[in-house]
């Protein structure tokens, strides 16, 4: 594979520092864009709120990623959080879709988004030609997030949306404190527990990403989750197994509707999502089920 020169959004954080390590691993160049004044050749500053982007460092590279938002986890019943959840990704996805646009030689463009696009669909398979529904919060912000990528689509640049499913990584919310949780003999299932639940495991979240942009075929939406999607009642066990305790209660949905606010669809939502076109694009999921995705992600 022949270096890409790869412009990188939101690499400080968790998922972005694993893809700029596996990156440069390969041999590509990687350019971290930085909210505060440049440190050496691998960064360049932006400001997405102010307009301050370096056209030419978009416009030389091969691959621009976008990874930058703020943090899902926060207060649920609070405005400020859900405006900063949905600003934070559409702006920089905009600025950064029409930066793309403007390239005389448009770079691919993977842009960061959620599996929570879909909305609940029950029991129904989903893949990447299924429908989003419902009007929840994340749904919403994930539509609107796809939307702001359609400067580079329109301007011919091979785009690629990220439609990332929770990573379950010890190192990182959401395992991170369900380990402990459920060390403390505390794991619970959630309402009846028969919501599909959407992951994945980190190197396959890294794997798939790397392969997409080193693949200049791949374009459109992908699903990044596991190739067997479990249910939170699977999923309880298996954690409850994984980490030698019993996991016999649950939470009453009526309590997770008032406790979860916002996010409430998303803990009782169901989306049993399939990796089609990530597995089309010629991408070999690693860890398919949730004894897989636990083990990789407790090591």
């Amino acid at each position: 594979m022949a270096s890409l020169s790869i412009v990188l959004a939101g690499g400080s954080g968790f998922l972005g520092t694993h893809l700029r390590d596996e990156l440069v691993r390969r041999g590509h160049t990687v350019t971290s864009l930085v909210r505060r004044e440049a440190a050496g050749g691998g960064q360049s500053r932006w400001d997405p709120y102010a307009g301050v982007l370096d056209q030419s460092v978009v416009s030389a590279a091969d691959v621009v990623v976008n990874l930058a938002g703020s943090p899902t986890a926060g207060n649920p019943h609070s405005q400020k959080w859900a405006r900063e959840l949905r600003e934070s990704r559409i702006t920089t996805t905009r600025v950064l879709a029409e930066a793309v646009a403007a390239a005389e030689r448009p770079p691919a463009f993977l842009a960061g988004n959620g599996i929570s696009y879909y909305g609940d669909h029950g029991d129904q398979v989903l893949t990447e030609a299924s429908d989003s529904r419902g009007h929840a919060l994340l749904t919403q912000v994930t539509r609107e997030w796809q939307e702001a990528a359609d400067p580079a689509v329109t301007a011919g640049a091979r785009v690629c949306i990220l439609r990332t499913s929770p990573v379950m990584d010890r190192g990182s919310a959401p395992l991170k404190q369900l380990r402990l949780l459920f060390k403390a003999g505390l794991g619970a299932r959630l309402g009846d527990g028969r919501q599909h639940m959407a992951m994945i495991s980190l190197r396959d979240w890294v794997g798939g990403v790397v392969h997409l942009a080193e693949h200049p075929t791949a374009a459109g939406p992908f699903n990044l989750c596991c190739a067997q999607t479990p249910t939170n009642g699977e999923f309880t066990q298996a954690l409850a197994r994984a980490v030698r305790r019993p996991a016999f209660v649950f939470a009453p949905k009526p309590l997770l509707n008032l406790a979860g606010g916002e996010m409430a669809p998303e803990i009782l939502g169901s989306l049993n999502v399939r990796p089609a076109a990530l597995e089309a694009a010629g991408y070999v999921v690693r860890d398919r089920d949730v004894h897989a995705v636990l083990a990789s992600g407790l090591r």
